[in-house]
């Protein structure tokens, strides 16, 4: 059979997909029929007759059964490359007792002698006192090995004897600024929990996980991404190879530049990744040479780095986010910066100068303020640009703030997953804001309202599961799932709309990575992401549609996920009008 290009002066597709409700998230927030996909790009968005003309002797045609279609979803603050696969590390986030936490240590050491380090994550603040775990609990089920488990939130660590002993840090040990080493009340030797900046005390010392151990994450959260329909996600912990200053406790992925460089020459990668490189607050400008450079150096497609990653503060559970007002449990303190002003105001200045984007965690009113006063600095020194610069998590934002955002055109990656009144918000928020500051917090509409671009994000694996379904759902209603007291709702004039949860997972995504030109809407010309819903989110209750399955996810026109429930119709152009 010949080759053809064309037919009747229209491209022939690889694949269509028509008789669908296709939501394509344009500017007009338009709704499409059918699109029709050719070397990975929609080439033509529209009717079914329109489409079907793309229809060659090879192309394959789907029958989407008036099912709803999405471009693919966008996380704009995934730690991607920050866990490793189960035979790496222990992952400890679904279980829920100091009992279950040591059970599962034990026997991970067990499976895994051969492990330098017995690495893991997931513990959660609220079921230790608030000086945390302590090493006695450990040392019990292993004591000849170093072990080094990530609290939930991806902030503290929890250690054994052998770990501190291995990094030197004993009573005499001084806590570094940002950083916290929790000691006995009575002995003053350290408790066996390290806070911030301390963890990097031990963490530089202990062998790093490999590259291999890091591709097994990376395709552990591809997996998942395809299942939840995540086409594109930012990492904002890339580590330079040889960085050993304050890496805030990540030096253990210090290979994960390495692993997805591999993985996009290879054609390993199923899903696109932006990714912003960890600043150390001890070398303020002296790094920016080196992270210029290295981004640089990272051109495929798949994989690219477009700036810095800047922590500000801390979190709330450990007494480490910085705000305005003292905390309620410790009217002694406001927490503290991990920066001093001058030199994030000179960091912000001269990444700013090399075109770097800056992307900042900033938990608490005073972090806030203080990288916006950096933001300012930057601008004046270097006058208004396509700076993109963004602020993630956004707990606690004084209002007087938002239009400073708005003005110096910050765009804010919030995790809707966080936005409800559950164990957290009860057990800790409002214990430790006090109850009228925690019911303010995450002022969504409110920065939306104002102007701000949101691109919504998980903060993967701080959020596990983390599909953009539930985000979108919890931004809405902005309680736990199944709740319907009122009172329940974490600041009902926060609430977002379907359309804004939608555009904050997809374009606006796109936007904050520079890429709206290549997805985030379904429109000819761009990239062939898409998926493919079970229900139409416009049609059912609120409530069910972090129920709703992904169907299949396409990624530059190919499927990197089907469930096994979707009976794709193939061959059916006979079906359809073509004249």
């Amino acid at each position: 059979m010949p080759h053809f290009d064309q037919i009747n002066g229209n491209q022939i597709a690889d694949r269509v997909f028509i008789n669908g409700r296709i939501y394509t998230v344009d500017q007009d927030r338009s709704w499409a029929e059918a699109v029709a996909i050719k070397k990975g790009r929609f080439i033509a968005v529209g009717s079914n007759s329109v489409v079907v003309k793309h229809m060659g002797p090879g192309t394959e045609a789907i029958d989407l059964g008036g099912k709803m279609a999405l471009p693919g979803f966008i996380d704009s603050h995934a730690h991607v490359s920050s866990t490793t696969n189960e035979s790496a590390s222990l992952e400890m986030f679904h279980l829920d007792s100091l009992n279950a936490y040591l059970e599962a240590v034990k026997d991970f050491a067990v499976l895994h002698p051969d492990l330098e380090v017995i690495y893991g994550s997931g513990w959660a603040n609220d079921l230790f006192p608030p000086q945390g775990p302590v090493k006695e609990d450990l040392d019990a089920v292993i004591s000849d090995r170093p072990v080094l488990l990530m609290s939930e939130d991806g902030h503290f660590a929890w250690v054994n004897s052998m770990a501190l002993a291995m990094a030197g840090v004993t009573k005499d040990t001084v806590s570094p600024k940002g950083g916290i080493i929790e000691k006995d009340v009575l002995t003053g030797t350290p408790s066996g929990t390290i806070r911030e900046t301390a963890r990097d005390l031990i963490q530089n010392v202990l062998p790093p996980f490999s590259v291999d151990q890091i591709k097994g994450s990376i395709q552990n959260f591809m997996t998942e991404a395809g299942r939840v329909g995540i086409t594109t996600a930012h990492d904002p912990l890339m580590i330079l190879p040889d960085a050993r200053g304050q890496l805030n406790g990540f030096g253990a992925s210090r290979h994960n530049i390495q692993a997805y460089s591999e993985m996009a020459q290879n054609g390993k990668l199923s899903l696109r990744i932006r990714g912003s490189v960890l600043t150390d607050p001890t070398a303020p400008t002296r790094q920016i040479h080196s992270i210029v450079s290295t981004c640089a150096h990272q051109t495929h497609p798949l994989f690219q780095m477009t700036g810095i990653k800047v922590f500000v503060d801390g979190v709330v559970e450990g007494g480490t986010a910085f705000l305005l007002e003292p905390y309620a449990h410790m009217p002694y303190t406001c927490g503290e910066p991990l920066w001093e002003p001058g030199a994030l105001k000179d960091l912000f200045a001269a990444a700013d100068r090399e075109k770097l984007q800056i992307h900042i965690h900033a938990i608490g009113d005073a972090a806030v303020r203080m990288a916006l006063d950096a933001l300012e600095h930057a601008r004046e020194k270097n006058r208004n640009r396509d700076s993109r610069h963004l602020i993630t998590h956004l707990h606690i934002v004084k209002r007087s703030d938002i239009p400073r955002m708005a003005a110096l055109d910050v765009i804010g990656v919030p995790q809707p997953f966080w936005h409800v009144k559950g164990d957290y918000f009860r057990s800790i928020e409002a214990k430790y804001l006090g109850y009228d500051r925690a019911e303010n917090g995450y002022p969504m509409q409110s920065m939306a309202k104002a102007g701000i671009l949101l691109a919504s994000a998980s903060d993967y694996p701080v959020q596990v599961p983390s599909p953009p379904l539930l985000g979108i759902m919890l931004g809405i209603t902005r309680c736990e799932p199944g709740e319907t007291n009122p009172d329940e709702i974490l600041g009902p004039q926060e609430r977002m709309t379907l359309e804004e949860m939608i555009a904050g997972f997809t374009i606006n995504g796109a936007y904050a990575n520079f890429l709206e030109h290549e997805t985030g809407s379904i429109e000819t010309g761009k990239k062939a992401d898409m998926i493919v819903l079970e229900n139409n989110l416009f049609e059912i209750p609120t409530n069910e549609i972090a129920d709703t399955n992904v169907l299949m996810t396409l990624f530059e026109g190919r499927t990197v996920y089907r469930d096994v429930s979707f009976g794709v119709t193939y061959g059916i152009s006979q079906s359809v009008d073509s004249n």
